[in-house]
Parts: structure tokens; sequence; C-alpha cells
């Protein structure tokens, strides 16, 4: 038996063998098309038994062909379709055809189902389709065809479904649309369809279900739509609609599930919409309504879903809406909202997501908020909630995820772990807990993240057994009160940040840290730690942050630390720690300010050690002559430092308030005295009277011939060593993709600041300069790891605080570097002191942490900027409603780049990014790594 291209001895099996000759089978899911040599057809059609070919009864007639799912590709010519006249079902899905549908795909009239969804076919749809007056299916669901939407579809008066959803189908909907007789379901979502809705549409009197969401529309939604009588699902959301919403909606009285989410729909919500009784989804969410919830929604009682998120809603939440009997998901974060919520809430429904954080809501949590047992989600941050936690979360066994932070909740943390096992986030933090933490917090065998921290009066210790929890990440306890000592780490396989600072903290760090093999940062400042520090420590492999300042350690700075190849930071200020740190440049990239407070401490970046043996005062010890002749030096010593001083202060007060000018070279600058510096300018007297440099950054040329770059800053005296401190860490930033700080050239009220000049320009200047899509690509990368070193390499972080094109200058290689970073907080410096600044730690309350999620928003601008070669500049807000694929094959376009080339995945990633990082806000670190295409799980607000 051998296989022959074309031996039949009927024509249709010679057709369908010629139709495989044309296609790439590349699991040889056709291997049994092939006829046997002399093989007689005694007048039927071979090709009847063979895979998804369907025949008549008497095998004469070929009705069915059905090659779903068959992974099969290539073009298709369409030469033989004109021979299938009795072809009723032809089912293409599920493949990877491409190229045009073939025009000869409209001989086939008979047909009463054509399925091509699921491919990549391309180009216009073709013509002719009127003449299929037996058609009931046609879809085309997920492919990539082009231009207008075909309106002569609309002549075929039996057709039941129509799904040109998921293409590129660009221009309005035809108005003809609107003349089916029998169509029950339309989608048209996720193309590239402009102009207003047809009201036409509204006269659609069979339809059951439409989608034409995803588009670019222009215009409201239109009031004829309340015709649609038969309508139970309508979804228009993402669509760029304004206006209100139509109360003719109330019309649809068969409606189950209606989505307007993400629009720029403005007006109140219609209290009408209580006359759909069916409706069971309501999706209003991300839109710009205002005004109350009508208390008439009360009379919904098949509602499940209510999501009112994101929008400008006020008042109380009607009691009404607590007593819906099938209500299991309650969305209204980001809203105006106020009063208590209803005390009713889940006693009459199995709530199975409740999110209404970031409103005004006050009062207590509803006490049977999990009476039905299936509460999964409950998100309630960012509130006023009062009194304690409700009585039936203590047994809430369905719990997966719990945010109450930044309330004024009090009381006992009262939740019985040991009815949790699900339960993987629980976030308590900002409020008024007391108590302790549960001893039974090992038995939440799910928990990953645990934070409490800044309630600072809920006391306790940490529970022996806290470190045994198998999936426990993040714990986090900062400013709590707690005492005692830090707990055995026997078993913490999968920890990786534990915050304890700010508490009262005694005893030793257990030596039993080393089986802590992921953990990435520690925090135990701010307490009464003692002893030395673990040399375990040093030889955790994934450690990058450890803050132990402001305690009691003593003893030297174990050598091991400097072989560590993910340390960052090892803040062991104000402590008893004396010797020689270590050496390695781990070390010496460090800010200064880790290392301060320890008086025997020495090595750099603090001053060089020396090696002779020295008692704590400073004298060498030998004989009695060596003492007194040691005394009458510091005798001495102390009439030249008075009178110098004097002399100083003489000079001081004659030159009034501005002092003497004083420099301090980073590394990368010679020693430059200030008066070689200022000679660079100008004279003094000209610098200091009329000065030369203006804020802006000038270049300047110093005596050696180094070019750099100059910035002008100003404080008020009283504020120099603030500012200072903050220049010296800016000073000892290093990273390939940051402007070096090389120096600081100060008096008491003013400095000048050294940069390294960049003659390449910056991106503004450039961003429409033609780049190949690696160099791109290679360009945001770097922006993203110098923001990522700001962010997550110093500490405390510092923001950029004004991250825009024009700040990211090339260095003589082409390579992005960012420029005037932490220039803003510098600002705030100058200014009077919030209340909630800390020297030691550099922070301003929320201020610093609002900078970074800014930084993070322009880093996504830069990137459209970059990808679309700058036509795209501050447009993240109004490209969110715009299908990626329209966005990407745009930008495919703009660096002709072929939709078809391999560098289309990074775009869509990069592309990704940018959309997160202008939306949700993820970590740098996090950006980072899904651009060099890593996978990191980030969390949005309300999640």
């Amino acid at each position: 038996m051998f296989m022959v291209k074309v031996l039949a001895s009927d024509p249709l099996t010679d057709v369908l063998l010629s139709f495989k000759s044309e296609i790439i089978d590349d699991s040889n899911s056709l291997n049994d098309w092939f006829v046997p040599s002399g093989l007689n057809s005694s007048g039927k059609i071979l090709a009847c038994s063979w895979t998804g070919v369907k025949c008549s009864q008497d095998s004469s007639k070929i009705v069915g062909l059905d090659l779903s799912k068959k992974n099969l590709r290539g073009s298709l010519s369409g030469k033989q379709f004109n021979l299938f006249v009795d072809l009723v079902d032809l089912n293409l899905s599920h493949n990877s055809f491409s190229d045009k549908l073939p025009a000869g795909i409209s001989s086939l009239t008979n047909l009463n189902s054509l399925d091509i969804s699921r491919n990549n076919f391309s180009g216009h749809f073709p013509r002719g389709f009127s003449k299929f007056q037996n058609l009931v299916v046609l879809d085309a669901f997920s492919n990539s065809f082009s231009g207008p939407l075909p309106a002569d579809i609309s002549e075929i008066q039996s057709l039941k479904v129509l799904n040109f959803a998921g293409s590129y189908f660009s221009g309005p909907i035809p108005s003809d649309y609107g003349s089916f007789k029998n169509l029950e379901f339309i989608h048209l979502a996720g193309n590239s369809l402009s102009g207003n809705v047809p009201p036409e549409l509204g006269k659609l009197k069979t339809l059951s279900h439409m989608e034409i969401g995803y588009n670019r529309y222009e215009g409201g939604i239109p009031w004829q739509f309340g015709n649609m009588s038969e309508l139970k699902y309508l979804d228009i959301a993402d669509a760029n609609l304004y206006g209100s919403i139509p109360k003719q909606i109330s019309n649809l009285t068969k409606l189950e599930s209606l989505f307007l989410f993400s629009n720029q729909l403005t007006g109140m919500i219609p209290w009408e919409l209580n006359n759909i009784l069916p409706l069971k989804s309501l999706d209003l969410s991300d839109n710009l309504l205002f005004g109350q919830i009508p208390d008439s929604f009360s009379e919904l009682k098949n509602l499940r879903l209510l999501s009112l998120m994101y929008n400008n809603l006020d008042g109380f939440v009607p009691e009404g809406v607590a007593k819906l009997p099938q209500l299991d998901t309650l969305l209204l974060w980001n809203n105006n909202f106020s009063g208590s919520l209803p005390q009713d809430l889940g006693r009459y429904s199995k709530l199975k997501y409740v999110d209404v954080s970031t409103n005004k809501f006050v009062g207590s949590i509803p006490t049977d908020i999990c009476s039905g047992g299936e509460l999964m989600k409950l998100i309630l941050f960012s509130n006023n909630f009062t009194e304690g936690l409700s009585p039936s979360l203590s047994n809430c066994s369905s719990l997966v995820r719990v945010r109450l932070e930044d309330n004024s909740l009090s009381g006992d943390i009262s939740l019985k772990f040991s009815n949790l096992p699900d339960l993987s986030y629980l976030d308590l933090s900002r409020n008024r807990f007391t108590g302790g933490i549960p001893t039974d917090i090992d038995q939440a065998s799910g928990l990953q993240y645990f934070n409490v921290s800044n309630n600072p009066v809920l006391g306790g210790i940490i529970p022996l057994k806290t470190w045994s929890l198998p999936l426990l990440e993040n714990f986090s306890v900062v400013s709590c009160s707690i005492s005692g000592n830090i707990p055995p780490f026997q078993h913490c396989k999968s920890l990786s940040v534990i915050e304890l600072s700010t508490n009262k903290f005694s005893g030793i760090v257990p030596e039993s840290i080393s089986n802590c093999k992921e953990l990435v940062s520690m925090d135990l400042a701010n307490n009464n730690l003692t002893g030395p520090i673990p040399l375990e420590m040093a030889k955790l492999p994934a450690i990058g942050v450890i803050d132990m300042s402001r305690n009691s350690f003593t003893g030297p700075i174990p050598a091991e630390f400097g072989n560590s190849s993910t340390l960052k930071l090892l803040n062991v200020s104000y402590n008893d720690i004396w010797g020689l740190i270590p050496p390695q440049r781990t070390f010496r990239l460090m800010d200064r300010s880790a290392f301060f407070g320890n008086p025997k401490l020495c090595g750099a970046p603090l001053r060089p050690c020396h090696h002779e043996n020295v008692i704590p005062n400073g004298l060498d010890v030998g004989s009695r002559r060596t003492q007194k002749l040691a005394w009458i030096l510091i005798i001495c010593a102390v009439i030249v430092l008075f009178i110098t001083t004097a002399v100083f202060g003489i000079l001081y007060f004659k030159r009034g308030s501005k002092g003497q000018w004083k420099m301090v070279a980073f590394s990368g600058l010679p020693q430059f005295t200030a008066k070689d510096v200022l000679r660079s300018f100008n004279s003094v007297e000209v610098l200091e009277e009329v000065p030369a440099i203006p804020d802006s950054i000038c270049k300047v040329v110093l005596p050696t011939g180094i070019t750099v770059s100059v910035k002008k800053i100003e404080w008020e005296p009283k504020r120099k060593e603030i500012v200072l401190h903050f220049l010296h860490r800016m000073g000892n930033a290093r990273h390939d993709n940051l402007t070096r700080l090389l120096g600081i050239c100060y008096n008491s009220r003013l400095a000048y600041l050294l940069y390294d000049y960049l003659p390449n320009g910056n991106l503004s200047e450039k961003i429409r300069m033609k780049r190949d899509w690696p160099t791109k690509y290679k360009m945001v990368i770097g922006i993203a790891r110098g923001l990522c070193f700001l962010h997550h390499d110093c500490y405390p972080a510092i923001p950029h605080g004004n991250l825009k094109a024009s700040n990211i200058m090339f260095d003589e290689n082409m390579e992005p570097r960012l420029v005037e970073y932490g220039l803003k907080s510098m600002v705030q410096l100058t200014c009077p002191l919030p209340a909630k600044f800390t020297k030691e730690t550099g922070k301003f309350g929320t201020s610093k942490e609002e900078e970074l999620y800014m930084d993070i928003y322009n880093f996504g601008e830069i990137i459209l900027e970059v990808l679309t070669n700058g036509r795209l500049v501050n447009a993240a807000s109004s490209i969110h409603n715009t299908p990626k694929e329209i966005l990407i094959r745009e930008i495919t376009k703009e660096n002709d780049i072929d939709f078809s080339n391999s560098f289309k995945e990074e775009i869509k990633l990069v592309l990704e990014v940018a959309l997160l990082c202008t939306k949700s806000r993820p970590s740098m670190e996090d950006a980072l790594k899904m651009l060099s295409g890593l996978k990191s799980q980030t969390h949005g607000n309300g999640s």
C-alpha cells in the first residue's frame, strides 16, 4: 500500500488531496488522507472515511468538513471550494491558517455554519456572502482581518450568530447591521472600530447577546438600545463612550448582564435600572459617574455582581443592597462613599468578594460579613473603620486575602488562625490593635504575607513557632511595641522579608537565621538587641539589605560580609561596633551614614584606620614621659584651636553669614580645592554677589581640563547639615545609568554641584531620531536599571522626582544616564522640615512613597515616548482605552518592523510594562524583571 497525490476515481476525493497539498500538517493530523493503490470507489466518495470529513448517508455527497484543532497552517488558495456545492458545515477553527481568506469561499452558498475562528487570516473580509441565504453561524473570532466590516453580511436573513471580534476591523459599525431579522448573537469587540454606535442596532428585536466593547467609538450609548427586548447580555466596556447612561436601558427587562466599565460615562446612575429584575451582573466601574447608589437597587433580587469602583460616587450604601439574597461580589473602591457599611451586609447572601477600600467609611465592620462562609477577599483599607474585627471573621475558613490597613480598628486581633487554612495575605497595619499577635499564627498554613506594622500599642511577643509557616514570605511588625527575644528560625524556607524595627526586642539575633536561605531584607533597627553581628547573616545567599541601626550590637563587622555578591546595605549605625569596615567594594559603595555613631569603627567609607595600638582617648600607651608629652601637646592643640576659632569667627562675622567655601570630592574627581573650582567660574566675590551660574546646569572646565556640568542650589544656613548629609548620599551613589555627582563646592548658604559632563545631549532632543529596535530596547532597560538602583539599592530610597525625557542624557557611548535625580527631595530639605521628617531615615511620611510612585508612572510615559518616536507624550491616561493590539500594530509600523517579526514579542512586553507602570504602578524592581523577561507577580491597588 502506498500514498499517491491524486489517484482517486471520484473528483471530491481528488479535491481534498489537492487541498491537503496546500497546507502544512505539523502534527500529521490528516495522516489517513490518502488513497491506497488499486482501490475502487464503487461510485462512493473514498474520502468519507477520512478524519474530519462528513458525508451523506449514501456517501455520495460531502456535507461537512471539520478540521478544527488539527494544528494546521499555511495559505489557502480556495480553488477547490467551487466543487463543494453540498457542503453545509465548514470548521477550520483553532489552527494557524494565514494570509487572506480566499474569495472562492463565497461559492459555498449552501453553508449553514462557517467557523474560521482562532486563526491568523488577514486582509479584508471577502465579499459575496450575501448569497449565503442558509447561513446561520458565521464565526471569524480572533483573526487579523482589517478594513471595514462587511456590510453585505446584513443581507443574510437566516443569520443567528455573527462573531467578528478580535481582529483589526476599522471604521464604523455599518448601520445596516440593524436590519438582521433573526440575529441572536453579535460580537464585534476588540477591533479598531470608531465613529458613533449606530442607533439602528436597537432594531435587533431577536438579539439576546451583544458584545461591541474594546473599540474606540465616539459619542454615547444610543437610547434606542432600550428597544432590544430580548437582550440578555450587553457589553460595551472599554469603548471610549461618554455622556450619561440612557434610562431607556431599563426597558431591557430580560437583561442579565450589563457591562459598561472603563468608559467616560458621566451623570448619575439611573434609578430606573431597578426594572431589570433578572439582572445578575452590573459593572459600571472606571467611569466618571457621580451621585449615590439608587435605593431602588434593593429590588434587584437576582443581582450577584455590583461593581461601581473607580467613579466619583458618594453618600451612603443603601441598606437594601445588603439584603440582596444573591449578592456575592461588591466592589466600591476608590469613590467618596461615607457613613457606615450596612450592618446586614453578609447576613442575607453568601459574599465572596468585598472591596470598599479608599473611601470615607466609618463605624464597625459588619458583624455577619462572613456568615455565608464563602468570603474569600475582604478589602477595606484606607477608610476610617473603628472598633474591633467582625466576630464572623474569626472562623471564616474561606478567607484568602484580607486587607484592613490604614483604618482606626482596635481591640485584639481576634482571628483564629487554626480556622483559616487558605489565608495567604493579611495586612492589618496602620491601626490601633492591642493584645499582641495571636499565638496560633503558626496554624495558618497558607499564609504568605503578614503585616501588622504601625499598631503602636499592639505589644506582646512574636509567637515561638511563627517562622515555621511553610509559605511565609513577608513578616512586618514595625512600630508595634513588641518585646522579648526573636524566636529561633527553625523553619523559614520561604521567608524573604523580615521587618522588626522600632520595637522593644532584646537579646541576640538567633544563629539559626542561617536557615533562611531566601531572605532578602531584614530590618532590626531601633530595638534593644545585643551581642555580636551574627556571622551566619553574611552567608545568606540572597541577602540584600540588613538594617541593625540603633541597637546595642558590639564587636567587629564579620569580614565574610565582604564576600557577599548580593549585599547592598548593612546599616550598623549607632551601635558599639568597632574595628575595620571590610575593605571590599560592596562596603565602599554604601552610604557613610550606615556606619555613623560607632566611634571605634574605621575604614572606607569612614576615616582611614591607624594601626597603632590606640586606647579610647587616642593617646599612645607608653611611659609616663610619653603621657606627659601627650598632655602638653593636647593643651597646645586646644590653645591653637581656640585662637583659630576666634580668628575664623571674626572673619565669619566680618564676611556676614556666607561663610568660607569648602570642597568635597567624590570618587572620580581629583582633590581640587574650593578655590580651584571657584576660579573656574569667576572670582569668588563676583560669584557670591552676582552668581555667574544660574539654577540651570552649565558647562564648566576645571583647572586640569576636566569638563563638568554645574548646578547651583541654595538653602537656609540652619539646614546646611541636613542638605549636606543628603548630598553625600547622592555623591556615593554609583551606577552605570546615573550621572555621577563628582563633588560639592559649598558655603553656609549655597552649593555648586559638580556632575559628569555628557556631550551627546538628552532624550528629548533625540526622541525622533531613527533607531533600530534592539537599540530602543537597550535604552529602556538602561533607564529602568538606573531608576531601580535609586529605588531599591539606595537606602533610604532616592526618588528621582523629575523623571522626563530631557533628564535622560547620553554618555560618549550613547548609553542613557539619569540626571537631576534627587533634586526635588533636596529642595524639600531646603524648606521648613515636614513634621514627620527624621534625619536618620530621611523619610517624609508618605511624600516619599508618592514620589516613588510618580517616578514609576513617569517611567511608563517615557517608554511610550521611546516606542512611538515621541508621538505619544503624556499620553498614558488617554491610551488605556485603546486595544493593545492596535497599539502594537502602530508601534511596529512606526519602528519599521514587520508584524510577524521576532521583535514583536519584545515590543508587546515593553508596552505591557508601560501600561502597568501608568496604571497599577509595580515596583521598579518588578518592572525591570518583566523587561528582562522574568516573571514577577505584582499586586495592584485593591486586590
